[in-house]
């Protein structure tokens, strides 16, 4: 019944209503696109284009998009053009001091780098979307199809994917203006999520048709899928939190200051990062070689393209383990810390202001990102064991990795954005005791 009272509260509020109703609407959109084939395209002989995206690094791609790589869509680049030259810029902005110094003007430099990312977006989109016609032309081919031929098709099918792809990044910012929650991490989880009921469906139609276990076995799936969520979700939201005291200042008859605070610091400050960048390097260099080298690929190179080999998810593991450290050391900056509290007149109790409190900063980092970097290197290989039990590719994908911690991470800062909508119209928050907490810092999935 809690249930059913707490629908009815978000319902009452008219604003939060109207963003729901809104972020479905443009959803409905995205989805709808999604399924729009590439005008000149034959849907029918797009078969082999989903035999390749069953698997390895096209299959990441095409969770990310919903389906739409594989469906030859007019959205088929999905968001990740955008979420590529946005990483670019956030590297750039630690190699490039004029970057730096944007970064550093508040709302203005915001746009100019805003601004650099969408062309940075559009030259991804029209490298990427020539190599996905040579890809389709390819697969088109080898089902005894074909695609249209010449200059003119090939420059029309590029426009449009580049023109679809930036179209979803705008229902994206009309999601996070007008809806709830981030929209491209929306986006993303939205993709994600629809590949969720079909695998679970055809994962019970197997069992029930006699596969090994049987539907208790099945159950024993659910079951270790619900205990793998709770560890993302304690992942996702783990935290240190240092105190921080602020000096009293008195002026005239008020006292100002002397509050205490928390910094908290992320045990996952990195998020997903680490496994997009490790699955990339682990898949890109040896699909190419794959490629290259036909049927006559060495061993090595068969031992590494099994995702459910001991030494692929062993060298997986370590790139993890170091991309965390790296990505956690470019984008927590605890000599701004320390500096800024400095000049807020804050401090932590017991540790010097400046260069004691970086060292301090430095050193509750360290030891907090190595457990966050073991358990996320767990969590990134926990499909390939999940394969291993014998549970299909479709369905082990949800069991870790990059799907699970942006779905886990989206849905948590979207019910934090609910709750914190009734609790200011003075209703009941979504948990009986306790407030959702979503993830502390950036809201993006990314």
């Amino acid at each position: 019944m809690r249930f059913v009272e707490t629908l009815k509260n978000i319902w009452k509020v008219e604003e939060l209503r109207q963003r729901i109703l809104t972020t479905l609407f443009f959803v409905l959109i995205y989805r709808l696109g999604s399924f729009i084939v590439i005008p000149g395209i034959d849907p029918n002989a797009l078969d082999s284009l989903h035999k390749q995206t069953s698997s390895g690094l096209m299959a990441l791609i095409d969770m990310f998009s919903g389906g739409a790589f594989s469906n030859a869509s007019i959205f088929a680049m999905g968001i990740m053009p955008y979420i590529s030259a946005s990483i670019v810029m956030q590297l750039a902005a630690i190699i490039v001091p004029s970057i730096q110094k944007l970064q550093q003007e508040g709302e203005s430099g915001r746009r100019k780098i805003d601004q650099w990312t969408r062309y940075l977006t559009v030259l991804l989109l029209l490298v990427q979307g020539s190599a996905y016609l040579v890809n389709l032309n390819v697969q088109l081919q080898s089902a005894g199809g074909s695609m249209p031929h010449g200059l003119w098709f090939d420059i029309y099918a590029i426009v449009v994917m580049a023109a679809g792809s930036m179209f979803v990044l705008w229902l994206g910012e009309r999601i996070t203006d007008k809806g709830l929650g981030n929209g491209v991490s929306l986006i993303i989880m939205i993709g994600i999520i629809a590949r969720l009921p079909g695998a679970l469906l055809s994962e019970w139609g197997t069992r029930a048709a006699g596969g090994a276990g049987g539907l208790v076995w099945f159950l024993g799936e659910i079951v270790f899928l619900l205990l793998v969520m709770a560890g993302a979700i304690l992942l996702v939201q783990g935290t240190r939190r240092v105190p921080v005291q602020y000096a009293k200042r008195v002026v005239g008859n008020k006292q100002y200051g002397g509050a205490r605070q928390y910094i908290p610091l992320k045990v996952n400050a990195a998020n997903v990062m680490p496994i997009i960048f490790a699955q990339t390097i682990m898949m890109l260099p040896i699909t190419l070689i794959s490629w290259a080298q036909g049927d006559n690929a060495s061993g090595f190179v068969r031992a590494f393209m099994d995702n459910t080999g001991i030494w692929y998810n062993l060298v997986f593991a370590i790139l993890i383990l170091l991309f965390t450290y790296f990505y956690t050391a470019i984008t927590i900056n605890p000599t701004q810390m320390a500096n800024d509290l400095k000049r807020n007149n804050g401090f932590i109790p017991g540790v010097k202001p400046g260069k004691a409190t970086k060292d301090y900063l430095d050193t509750i980092m360290d030891r907090i990102t190595l457990p966050g970097a073991f358990f996320l290197a767990i969590v990134a290989i926990m499909p390939a064991f999940a394969r291993i039990l014998g549970i299909s590719g479709g369905f082990a994908q949800f069991f870790g990795g990059t799907s699970l911690l942006i779905l886990v991470g989206v849905v948590l800062d979207t019910l934090q954005q609910i709750e914190s909508h009734l609790l200011m119209r003075h209703y009941d928050g979504l948990l009986k005791s306790g407030r959702i907490k979503g993830r502390t810092g950036s809201v993006a999935a990314y």
